[in-house]
C-alpha cells in the first residue's frame, strides 16, 4: 500500500492517500490508484478537503484552483482549452508563425477557420486550380470542438465541402508514411506539471495507431482508410482480422515502431528530436496560462509522419482516451498512469492532509507551505520566483483577507450562481473582466471624491465590496506552496520519473527564460540553436535512406524479405511475417556487417 512513513511527530495516525473521481472517468484510473493502496473519497464520511488527487474529464471551476490545499493535486489547468480546440490552436500557431517565422512553425498544415476565413480559403483554392502544372491539393474539414474523428470530411472539389458549425479546413497530407499500405499516426503523451514556470514531460512509450484498410486517395469517403482513430476503426470489418505486416487490431507501441525504423537504418533519434521541438513550440504558443498551484495537464499530441519522415502536428487532445480497447492499450496506459502518480511527487506529510503549522486540519484556512522540514515563511529559491504582484486597492485588501477564512462559503456561492447562467466562453469572460475593471476604476474615483469632500465612512462599504470575492482572479494572490515537481535537492524539475522525460527546460538558458514569466523570444533563440546543432549530414543521410527504402517498397511492404550477395549462409530469401523483434534477430544473426537489401 502507498502509505508513507512520516518524519514528523504529529501524534496522528497515518492514513492512505485519497483520490476523488468525477463522473465518466475511465475505470483504469480507479484501478491503478487502488492497486497503489489509495482509497476513494467518500463525501458522506470525509471532509470536503480530505483528499489528495481530484481527477475529472471536464474543467474545474476557478474556485477549485483558488482553494487548493498543499496536499492536493488537480488534473487540469485553467484555460487549457486554448490548445485543445482546433480553431484556437490554429489561431495561436498562425500568430507564432507570423511573430517568429515559418521556419520553426512549419509543422502544422495550412489551416482556415470557417466560416470566418471562407474568403481566404476560396482565394487559396482558386489560385491552386489556376496554377499551370500544379496538382490540386486534397483538403480535410474538422469540426472545431469535436473529437474521436467525428464529423471529419476529406475532399478535393469544393462542391463537396459542407458544414453546419465552426470548422477548420486544412491541407490534407496526401503522402503519409505507410506500413504495408496502411496509414498511421502517433499518439504522444505529454504531461505539463506547470505553465508558470513552463515544465514539460513527454512519455517515452506511446501508441502508433493504424487505419484498418489500405490507404487510397481514390476513395476519400472511406474513413477506415484515411482516419486512424480507434473509436472509428474498431467498428471496421478488418479490425479483428490479421493484416499482413500489421497484425490484428490497429495499434503498436512506440518501442515496436522504433525497432521497425532502426531495422531499415532510419535515424529515429533525429525524428524524435523534431517531435519534441513540436511539443515545446506548440505549448509556447499558448503561454502564459493563469497561475495555478498543484495542477497538471495530460495532453495527447497526434503526430503524423509523411513519406519524407517529416512530422506534422494534427491536433492536441484534452483528456486523451484512457479506455482499454486492446492489450497494447493496457500495456501503455496502465504504466502511464502509474508514472503520472509518481510524477505528482506526493510527500510523506501529504498523507495527513493537514497544513504543517500547528496541526491545522483539512478544510480550515490555508497557511503558507514549504518543503518538508523547512520554515513556512521561507521562500524557496530558483523556480519559486513565480509570485504575482498584488494589484488590489487598499480598500479591497481587508475584505479579501476576511474571505480567506471562508473559502468554502465563497465556492458554494459561486457554484449556485454559475448554475443560473449558461456556460461562459473565453470571449465573454474577457469582456466581463474588462467591464469589471472599468467599474472598479469608477468606484475608486467615486471613493476619492467622497474622501475629498469630507464624506464619512459608509458602514455598508464592506457589503458593497463582497460581490468582488467570488472572482478572486481580479485580485492577484501570492503562490506560497512549494511546487511539487521540483527536486528537494537542487530545486529544479526532476529530469526523469519512470518513462516521463523532462524536455523543457532543456538547458540553463531555457530555465532562466521561464523563471519570471515566459520569455518566449529567448526560448525561441535557444530552440534555434538546438536545431542548428543537428548536423546537416544526418538530414542528408536520412533523406538518402528514405529515398532508397521508398524505391524498394518500405512504404508498401507486403512481405519482409531480405538477401545478401556476399554471405554464403544467406543466399536464400528469409521470409519474415512475424513481429519486428524477430526480424531484427534474424538480421543481426545472419547479416551482421553484411550488405542486405529489402525486396517486396
Amino acid at each position: 500500500m502507498e502509505i508513507m512513513a512520516d518524519d514528523y511527530d504529529t501524534g496522528d495516525t497515518l492514513r492512505p492517500l485519497v483520490f476523488r473521481l468525477h463522473e465518466n472517468v475511465p475505470s483504469i484510473v480507479r484501478e491503478v490508484l487502488l492497486e497503489r493502496g489509495w482509497t476513494e473519497f467518500d463525501r458522506k464520511e470525509q471532509d470536503d478537503a480530505d483528499w489528495n488527487l481530484y481527477w475529472r474529464n471536464s474543467p474545474f471551476r476557478m474556485t477549485d484552483y483558488h482553494s487548493i490545499k498543499p496536499w492536493q493535486r488537480l488534473n487540469h489547468y485553467p484555460e487549457a482549452v486554448r490548445i485543445t480546440r482546433k480553431d484556437y490552436l490554429a489561431r495561436h500557431l498562425k500568430r507564432m508563425k507570423g511573430a517568429y517565422g515559418s521556419a520553426l512553425y512549419e509543422f502544422s498544415p495550412v489551416a482556415f477557420i470557417m466560416p470566418n476565413d471562407y474568403a481566404k480559403f476560396i482565394a487559396e483554392y482558386s489560385n491552386e486550380r489556376q496554377s499551370v502544372g500544379r496538382r490540386p491539393s486534397y483538403w480535410i474539414c474538422k469540426p472545431a470542438d469535436l473529437s474521436r474523428g467525428r464529423g471529419i470530411l476529406i475532399f478535393q472539389d469544393i462542391k463537396d465541402l459542407v458544414y453546419d458549425c465552426t470548422v477548420i479546413v486544412q491541407k490534407y497530407i496526401s503522402n503519409p508514411l505507410l506500413i504495408s499500405g496502411y496509414k498511421l499516426d502517433l499518439r504522444l503523451y505529454v504531461c505539463v506539471t506547470s505553465f508558470y514556470p513552463l515544465t514539460i514531460y513527454t512519455y517515452e512509450e506511446g501508441l502508433v495507431r493504424f487505419a484498418t484498410e489500405k490507404f487510397d486517395l481514390g476513395s476519400l469517403d472511406n474513413v477506415y482508410a484515411h482516419l486512424t482513430n480507434t473509436s472509428i476503426n474498431k467498428y471496421g470489418a478488418s479490425y479483428k482480422k490479421y493484416k499482413e505486416g500489421i497484425g490484428c487490431g490497429c495499434k503498436w507501441t512506440f518501442s515496436k515502431f522504433r525497432s521497425y525504423l532502426r531495422i531499415f537504418g532510419v535515424d529515429d533519434m533525429l525524428l524524435w528530436q523534431k517531435i519534441k521541438n513540436i511539443v515545446i513550440l506548440t505549448l509556447l504558443a499558448v503561454t502564459p496560462l493563469p497561475v495555478a498551484s498543484n495542477c497538471f495537464e495530460l495532453f495527447g499530441f497526434d503526430i503524423l509522419i509523411d513519406d519524407k519522415f517529416k512530422p506534422w502536428l494534427l491536433e492536441v487532445n484534452y483528456n486523451p482516451a484512457l479506455c482499454l480497447d486492446c492489450s497494447t492499450d493496457d500495456t501503455v496506459k496502465r504504466k502511464l498512469l502509474h508514472d503520472i502518480v509518481e510524477l505528482l511527487n506526493f510527500k510523506q506529510i501529504d498523507t495527513l492532509r493537514q497544513n504543517q503549522v500547528a496541526g491545522t486540519k483539512a478544510g480550515r484556512r490555508q497557511v503558507p507551505w514549504s518543503a518538508a522540514g523547512g520554515s513556512t515563511t521561507e521562500e524557496t529559491p530558483g523556480l519559486l520566483a513565480c509570485r504575482k504582484e498584488a494589484k488590489c486597492t487598499s480598500s479591497v485588501q481587508p475584505a479579501l483577507q476576511a474571505a480567506r477564512g471562508s473559502v468554502r462559503k465563497v465556492a458554494t456561492l459561486t457554484k449556485k450562481t454559475a448554475r443560473a447562467h449558461p456556460r461562459k466562453t473565453l470571449t465573454s469572460q474577457l469582456r466581463e473582466k474588462m467591464n469589471m475593471m472599468k467599474i472598479h476604476s469608477q468606484a475608486k474615483a467615486e471613493a476619492k471624491n467622497k474622501q475629498l469632500s469630507g464624506a464619512g465612512h459608509s458602514p455598508d462599504k464592506s457589503a458593497q465590496l463582497s460581490h468582488w470575492l467570488p472572482t478572486p482572479d481580479l485580485c492577484s494572490y501570492e503562490l506560497t506552496m512549494h511546487p511539487y515537481f521540483l527536486s528537494d535537492k537542487d530545486q529544479r524539475p526532476i529530469p526523469r520519473v519512470g518513462d516521463f522525460v523532462l524536455i523543457f527546460p532543456f538547458n540553463e538558458a531555457a530555465l532562466q527564460a521561464s523563471r519570471d514569466g515566459i520569455d518566449v523570444k529567448s526560448i525561441i533563440k535557444e530552440i534555434n540553436k538546438l536545431v542548428s546543432k543537428q548536423l546537416p549530414s544526418k538530414e542528408q543521410n536520412t533523406k538518402k535512406r528514405v529515398s532508397y527504402l521508398t524505391s524498394v517498397g518500405l512504404y508498401d511492404l507486403k512481405n519482409w524479405s531480405l538477401y545478401t550477395r556476399e554471405h554464403s549462409t544467406c543466399t536464400q530469401f528469409i521470409k519474415v511475417q512475424d513481429s519486428v523483434e524477430i526480424l531484427w534477430k534474424v538480421i543481426y544473426k545472419h547479416c551482421s556487417g553484411v550488405l542486405f537489401q529489402i525486396s517486396s
